[in-house]
């Protein structure tokens, strides 16, 4: 199948491919991804071995896949008996390898590939200090290799490969953390698939499985986007009935701890600081909570937005993953046997409530397209959401900015986003609203810059006299399906 988008990605592929030094690519992401996809499809002609870790599997089933990779590779006309250990293992594919060079007397890059190497490096299976030696007595003096390894454990990855202190420190040379599709790369892929959808279906079908790839092969291109979603999530037999618990246990050995940390954020979509964090789930405090936080941000399900005149400790944590949102609001039921019940449920006050927020979510992944739509792509800008409790010292009300652009050309953007059917109307006490929140904001904050009022829309607002007074500028929902 055809490559959607990763452009970027794709073009380091090609500088690493062509750079005639033996290279160390580290790709890592969140399960589902499409890591697998995209590296064996951008590397096929140049793909020499390729060898995936089981999940569970032990020491000696792993070596028998090693063997019978051998054979797939044609390294080997059938597969061998399975080596003792990684050292033997990796002793033999030099071997190979070389042996293949001197016959086909060729000097053309190849590939190796190790796949959800967290799996391979299992405790005790003495993988890592192999593959170590391998790369650092041969791999590193071969200018026609070039090796890609790969895992869904993102903080795995970064504490033993990127981070590690040992053999591989400062090994890799170069890292690419795969990130879930744009709202332009799922309309590409949803007008591959034939799919004849609307913008704003498609932002609702972001709104539920996100920009992940797997979850959109899913989709029916014959269907409507409710109908997908109905598919997908609410009958026993749908595909990801159960995803939620299987990604976060196939990702992490404590998976409950982190389950409980995205529960807690998804209760409050505008964000937690970490005191609230630890409030909400009751965790132990210290070291423990500050890893999953960090496993959490680094697979791609949360991240911290810095603040206005806050500490580091008073940074807010938000759920950005969409699916984990739309599972924990809507999936916990027992499934419906009857067809159409997202139909029936995306006409409910509850749904219109949530949709506000999810669609707030989609444009803080879209933050860039956002920027580049009101003209400053190219200045500096800190983006956050920002909170004020009410507390009787200030005698201020309560407020809440869906996002901020806070510019270094002594601006900042406040960012009011609402998802609507139609145009947007702001009335006589959306106005007033709309004054005192900045009004708050400047007091709290105590800012001299100028304060920029911005709506972000599905089809824009209408241009009445409080639109003309109190808004700077308008972004409507065909700006976010643009490039970054």
């Amino acid at each position: 199948m055809e490559i959607i988008g990763r452009q970027e990605h794709r073009s380091i592929f090609n500088r690493l491919l062509e750079s005639g030094e033996p290279e160390m690519l580290a790709v890592y992401g969140r399960r589902r991804i499409g890591k697998t996809f995209l590296i064996r499809n951008h590397f096929e002609k140049s793909m020499r071995f390729e060898m995936t870790g089981s999940a569970g599997a032990s020491l000696s089933e792993q070596l028998s896949n090693f063997a019978a990779a051998l054979s797939a590779s044609g390294l080997v006309p059938i597969a061998p008996e399975p080596p003792g250990s990684w050292q033997q293992a990796f002793q033999m594919l030099i071997e190979l390898l070389e042996a293949s060079w001197k016959r086909r007397r060729t000097k053309t890059r190849e590939v190796l590939f190790f796949d959800e190497l967290p799996w391979l490096a299992a405790p005790r299976s003495r993988f890592l200090p192999a593959f170590e030696h391998f790369w650092n007595h041969w791999a590193s003096k071969e200018e026609r290799l070039m090796v890609v390894i790969c895992g869904s454990a993102a903080s795995w990855m970064l504490s033993n490969i990127l981070g590690n202190k040992g053999g591989l420190h400062n090994r890799v040379t170069r890292q690419v953390r795969l990130t879930p599709f744009s709202l332009r790369e799922v309309e590409e892929y949803a007008r591959l698939r034939h799919a004849k959808w609307a913008r704003k279906d498609i932002v609702e079908l972001y709104m539920v499985v996100g920009g992940v790839p797997f979850y959109l092969k899913e989709i029916d291109p014959s269907a409507s986007v409710a109908q997908n979603i109905d598919a997908l999530c609410f009958r026993a037999e749908s595909p990801l009935r159960d995803e939620f618990n299987n990604v976060f246990r196939s990702l992490f050995d404590q998976a409950d701890r982190h389950i409980a940390i995205v529960k807690a954020l998804a209760s409050k979509p505008s964000g937690m600081t970490r005191k609230e964090v630890l409030r909400y789930t009751q965790l132990p405090s210290g070291g423990t909570l500050s890893k999953h936080l960090v496993e959490l941000e680094e697979s791609g399900f949360i991240e911290q937005t810095p603040g206005i005149g806050k500490t580091s400790r008073e940074s807010l944590y938000r759920l950005i993953d969409e699916f984990s949102h739309f599972s924990l609001k809507w999936m916990g039921g027992k499934p419906h046997k009857k067809v159409g019940h997202w139909l029936a449920v995306r006409d409910s006050p509850a749904w219109r409530a949530w949709s506000g927020y999810a669609f707030e979510g989609v444009c803080h992944r879209h933050a860039q397209q956002i920027e580049a739509a009101l003209g400053i792509a190219g200045v500096q800008t800190e983006i956050s959401s920002w909170i004020h409790v009410p507390d009787k010292a200030s005698g201020l009300p309560g407020a809440q900015i869906d996002m901020l652009l806070d510019r270094a050309d002594h601006c900042i953007n406040l960012c009011e986003i609402k998802y609507a059917e139609a145009e947007f109307t702001i009335d006589k006490l959306y106005a007033e609203a709309l004054r005192r929140k900045i009004s708050v904001f400047r007091q709290v904050t105590g800012t001299r810059k100028s304060i920029l009022p911005v709506m972000v829309t599905t089809y824009g607002c209408v241009k009445n006299s409080w639109f003309h007074e109190l808004i700077a500028a308008e972004v409507t929902l065909d700006a976010l399906f643009s490039e970054k």
